[in-house]
């Protein structure tokens, strides 16, 4: 089953949801203020895992606030009015639980998994940081250094490197082509009051959105979230309605140009991506390329793995990947060599997708990799984290929520002809190719 989430008025009856599946309730509720509420409760688990979702990525950042959304990520753990930072990390490591962030190209997350018992004082401390951050001026600076040293750190590592400049190529010319971390120059740069601009203008009621899953008793959370909003000095007016979703309707303009990248580093492997523009975060086939990356490039079995690795010895690593956002995204054929190999390794891996291209894969490789994906999505779904973070996804990019089953079904639905199809599409597409390596760019 597939469950809708529309962007109603909140206290709105239709706007709810509450469903029993597999043995676990999920629920959805629109608090005043517009903030959203999710929760998949799982009997018999003695943890939670609380994510505050704020609909903001490296995506919307205007010039001068460049590297904003992924400062904020470092400074609300710096302290509130309520809370130093010390009393933060006190507030987890005290209870055994564990708590980060993470800053993406459309939305950022703040999240804590602790036992069940320990969900309030999570709630209450993730609320105070998103609510009542200060954004102390002399702990900016020290940030700043922080957030260098996670750029160089980065820098260092030439898959990374590989991976950032892919996606910038392909996606040149739009903002999601743009670093999620920043880059030196604009972290440098950027002044507080842009930093305190773009927290003042995103982290709002109506942006907000709690998902939480495990032990968790849906309407004490509402109740709990509610009050630590309020402490937090956030006005929730009944009548407030949710920040609209992305538009989703694809990108134009983006992608149409094959480029290439050399980048010189002194290292003793070359890493090398090839690849274009892929499927949007709504599409539809994004099941079918699901089951396209398992056989092109997806595990041991994997068509890459076993040509280059196994056959030819050319690389320990290669395989492909999918990356999704709203109205685009990006396909990519990965592989670590040789820097004397590179041409023969990039040579093989645009082989193997023309030749998905060419012909279906066989019944096999379909069967094979339906089981890889279910398993897999099954496995994962173990993880009170992996629930939490699938109902923040479909709250704030698809508006839908799969059931497990319907997602399995979905996953058992797709068909050798639909991935054949899907692999003609990628495979004439323009490609860019980046390379980083010990060359002469």
């Amino acid at each position: 089953m597939v469950w809708s989430l529309p962007l109603l008025e909140s206290g709105n009856p239709e706007n709810e949801l509450n469903v029993e599946h597999d043995g676990a309730i999920i629920r959805r509720t629109v608090l005043p203020g517009g903030v959203r509420v999710l929760t998949e409760q799982l009997p018999g688990q003695r943890s939670a895992t609380v994510g505050a979702w704020v609909n903001v990525g490296s995506r919307d950042e205007q010039d001068g606030h460049y590297g904003s959304t992924h400062f904020l990520e470092h400074l609300l753990f710096k302290g509130t009015p309520r809370r130093t930072a010390m009393d933060i990390a006190e507030s987890f490591d005290a209870v055994g639980g564990e708590a980060n962030a993470v800053t993406g190209k459309e939305n950022t997350c703040y999240y804590a998994r602790v036992l069940d018992t320990d969900l309030p004082m999570a709630v209450d401390v993730i609320s105070d940081m998103v609510t009542s951050a200060l954004l102390d001026p002399e702990e900016l600076e020290t940030e700043r250094g922080v957030i260098l040293e996670e750029l160089a750190m980065n820098d260092d590592d030439p898959g990374d490197v590989a991976h950032e400049q892919f996606s910038a190529t392909v996606l040149a010319g739009h903002d999601l082509g743009r670093p999620i971390g920043g880059t030196p120059e604009t972290i440098n740069k950027v002044p507080r009051e842009a930093v305190w601009a773009h927290y003042q203008e995103h982290y709002q009621p109506e942006t907000l959105v709690f998902t939480a899953a495990g032990n968790v008793d849906h309407d004490v959370l509402c109740g709990q979230i509610s009050d630590a909003l309020k402490i937090g000095g956030w006005q929730l007016d009944d009548g407030a309605i949710p920040r609209a979703r992305r538009d989703t309707t694809a990108l134009e303009g983006i992608g149409l140009t094959s480029r290439e990248l050399t980048i010189s580093r002194s290292v003793e492997q070359a890493n090398v991506i090839i690849g274009s523009t892929g499927i949007t975060a709504t599409d539809d086939r994004r099941f079918q390329l699901s089951v396209l990356t398992a056989v092109l490039g997806g595990g041991m079995s994997s068509r890459l793995f076993q040509e280059i690795r196994e056959r030819r010895g050319l690389a320990y690593s290669t395989y492909c990947f999918g990356s999704s956002h709203v109205g685009t995204g990006t396909f990519g054929l990965y592989a670590g060599c040789a820097p004397t190999k590179v041409d023969q390794v990039t040579e093989l891996l645009v082989a193997e997708l023309e030749k998905m291209a060419d012909s279906a894969i066989t019944e096999a490789e379909l069967k094979r990799s339906i089981g890889q994906l279910s398993g897999s999505l099954v496995l994962g779904l173990e993880d009170s984290g992996s629930r939490m973070n699938r109902l923040g996804r479909a709250e704030l990019v698809t508006g839908d929520l799969y059931s497990l089953q319907e997602t399995l079904e979905r996953i058992q639905a797709v068909t050798r002809e639909e991935v054949q199809s899907l692999a003609i599409e990628l495979a004439e597409r323009p490609r860019s190719v980046v390379r980083v390596g010990p060359f002469t760019a």
